[in-house]
């Protein structure tokens, strides 16, 4: 900070310390103030500025340097959201991904505002605010609210949000080859004859058996008590599906130990396809497979069956 002293070198003193004081302390918490002068692109950073971006202090920087510690996508909002700062003369806050230069990642809070000369833009400044710790306590509460708290799969909220409701367009989502829906055989008298604890077991060890044998599915969801949901990606030919999906229910019919106690369980399928991988009907795709899931248990159970949809 450039600062011209007034007054007595007393005076002059106690406010350096106060400046040094302010910096360190700011610095702590996480936080630095920044400028960048736009005739030129020259950056001025306090201290927090130099910490957050893993920066020695006071070495000189210039913006194409920092702008490349941004990650991409944080890099392309922060540059959009900078130029039209400048062009409409107004300030702007963003949420922002960054890699230092000792590549640790890092979340940080950048405000900023312009300062105008003549009614021309000559500076930009404001802080950045490192967030980490806050970013990361969100997404844990993130994961825990879209994940069954018994097996750790997607809950039937994200599934009904992102199936059900229409919300596959998102890229690492899409598109759909099939729906599947998996029904535990003789789930309920275990349940039933040995207690909730022995029945919360099975499930652990059925849902570990699902999310091993399709790890690379688009999702893998608990959707009610012992019932399952799977999205297979659309470049799975039919053929590979039935394979995998059979070989899965070879897998679930596995004796669980639990306790000193063998337990046995096994698995109904029942599969829907998506006739178009971008443009389906979810509820169809649901009821298709709901259909023929019980069509698989009523053929004796631990087999699968599948039906054909249409738009």
């Amino acid at each position: 900070m450039i600062r011209r002293w007034i007054g007595s070198p007393r005076a002059a003193r106690n406010d350096r310390i106060s400046d040094d004081l302010l910096g360190r302390a700011s610095a702590l918490a996480g936080i630095g103030a920044w400028e960048c002068n736009l005739s030129n692109e020259a950056l001025s950073w306090t201290s927090g500025v130099f910490e957050l971006f893993g920066v020695p202090d006071g070495e000189q920087i210039s913006r194409s340097e920092t702008v490349r510690m941004y990650c991409e996508e944080s890099r392309d909002a922060m540059e959009r959201l900078r130029a039209e700062a400048i062009f409409r003369r107004r300030g702007f806050s963003m949420d922002a991904r960054i890699r230092r230069t000792d590549g640790d990642y890092r979340w940080m809070r950048l405000t900023a505002d312009v300062v105008c000369h003549d009614g021309q833009p000559t500076h930009l400044y404001g802080l950045k605010h490192d967030i980490t710790d806050e970013q990361s306590r969100w997404e844990k509460m993130r994961r825990l609210a879209e994940r069954d708290a018994l097996t750790g799969l997607v809950n039937r909220a994200v599934f009904q949000e992102r199936f059900l409701n229409g919300r596959l367009a998102d890229p690492d989502m899409s598109p759909l080859g099939a729906l599947v829906l998996f029904d535990i055989d003789g789930f309920k008298q275990i349940n039933d004859t040995y207690g909730h604890a022995a029945g919360d077991a099975c499930l652990e060890v059925v849902a570990k058996r699902l999310s091993a044998g399709f790890a690379d599915a688009l999702m893998v969801a608990r959707i009610g008590g012992d019932e399952f949901a799977l999205l297979a990606r659309s470049d799975w030919p039919p053929s590979t599906l039935d394979r995998r999906v059979s070989e899965l229910l070879a897998r679930l019919a596995m004796p669980i130990f639990w306790q000193g106690r063998l337990f046995e369980l096994s698995a109904s399928a029942g599969i829907a396809r998506a006739p178009d991988p971008y443009a389906y009907d979810a509820e169809a795709i649901f009821v298709a497979a709901d259909t023929a899931l019980y069509a698989a248990k009523r053929a004796g159970r631990n087999t699968l069956r599948t039906a054909e949809t249409t738009n």
